[in-house]
């Protein structure tokens, strides 16, 4: 194994005020799809925008995602704990992580359901958006299968 080469700050792309912007975008937009408010997500998004839900679930538009959570849950919410943001060659890369809290669809509460939430943002707009969450694996277990 060779020791790794040393890195140049020159050949780093580093944070600027447009990934900072990115990140905001990122959290506007999470915070509309969270009352639930499909046009006013559909503000921080390029159409068409590439989002893959839970289970492989491809969408165009907020309002798809926003309709199938009203099916998964009474209600949901967010609890941010962070973004990470990752500068690139005319886009960046945020990571949304915290936990889910809210109720199932029978009513009984849950909450401490993590998620991750990776957005790709270019020229001001949410072009991609790739989610996972533990929703699935706790209602295996609400359903008594352990696997």
């Amino acid at each position: 194994m060779s020791p790794a080469q040393p890195v140049h700050k020159a050949d780093l792309i580093m944070p600027t005020d447009e990934t900072a912007e990115a990140a905001r975008i990122v959290e506007k937009f999470l915070v509309a799809s969270m009352v639930p408010d499909p046009v006013e997500a559909g503000r921080y998004v390029a159409e068409p925008l590439k989002l893959t839900f839970t289970g492989g679930r491809r969408y165009t538009h907020p309002r798809e995602s926003i309709a199938f959570n009203a099916k998964r849950y009474k209600w949901v919410k967010k609890a941010m704990e962070r973004s990470d943001v990752v500068p690139g060659n005319g886009e960046t890369i945020v990571y949304n992580i915290g936990t889910l809290y809210g109720e199932w669809p029978d009513g009984t509460p849950f909450e401490g359901n993590r998620y991750v939430d990776r957005f790709v943002v270019r020229g001001g707009k949410i072009v991609q958006m790739d989610v996972w969450n533990d929703s699935a694996e706790r209602l295996l277990l609400r359903n008594g299968i352990d696997g």
